[in-house]
């Protein structure tokens, strides 16, 4: 009796365990919830606003430990759009973005609070490799919500801002000093693995 007592808590204490592990998700690429546009100053004088069309990734995440989350995100940057072909072409010539795929990796997320909306906020900190160099940044992220979706899937969304110079990843034409930083949001849905 006592060695099924301790099997039954055994088992309890594992399933209870699994249950607040952090979920896998896939980003919503199909369905084209997933976004990572870009604003940058054009000599000085405007700005130049854009997105890239080809992106996936992949993250873990559990709202009771966001710490633990874990996240891969990945753009194809040849899929540039800024609503003007021959700029488009330019952008991802040997001059700018070269076709590469641009990276990032977390290796850590800290929790900030919450913002004047009531949503939690974290730091999350990884590494991005673009035009074959990495680099740390912080992306500065808002958990959206969680929840079902109407096709039976669980969905969680997240959004997020930070700044990159285009100075620190290789040698790419130079625009001045103006144009050396660009700004960039970041807005994805991720389904849940079943």
């Amino acid at each position: 009796m006592l060695k099924k007592t301790l099997a039954a808590l055994a088992i309890g204490s594992a399933l209870l365990s699994a249950n607040v592990m952090a979920a896998d998700y896939t980003v919503d690429k199909e369905g084209q919830h997933a976004f990572v546009d870009f604003k940058i100053s054009h000599l000085g004088y405007s700005y130049i606003t854009g997105t890239f069309k080809d992106i996936d990734g992949k993250f873990s995440f559990d709202a009771a430990k966001p710490e633990d989350s874990k996240i891969e995100f990945n753009v194809n940057t040849a899929s540039v759009f800024t609503n003007h072909a021959e700029r488009d072409k330019h952008i991802a010539s040997k001059d700018f973005l070269d076709g590469s795929k641009a990276k990032f990796v977390s290796t850590s997320v800290k929790s900030t609070g919450k913002n004047a909306a009531g949503k939690d906020t974290a730091d999350v900190t990884g590494d991005l490799t673009l035009l074959g160099v990495t680099k740390p940044i912080v992306v500065k992220a808002t958990f959206l919500g969680e929840g079902k979706d109407p096709w039976g899937g669980y969905r969680a969304g997240f959004e997020g801002t930070t700044s990159i110079k285009r100075s620190d990843f290789g040698k790419q034409k130079d625009l001045g000093a103006a144009s050396d930083a660009v700004e960039l949001y970041i807005s994805f849905e991720g389904v849940k693995a079943k």
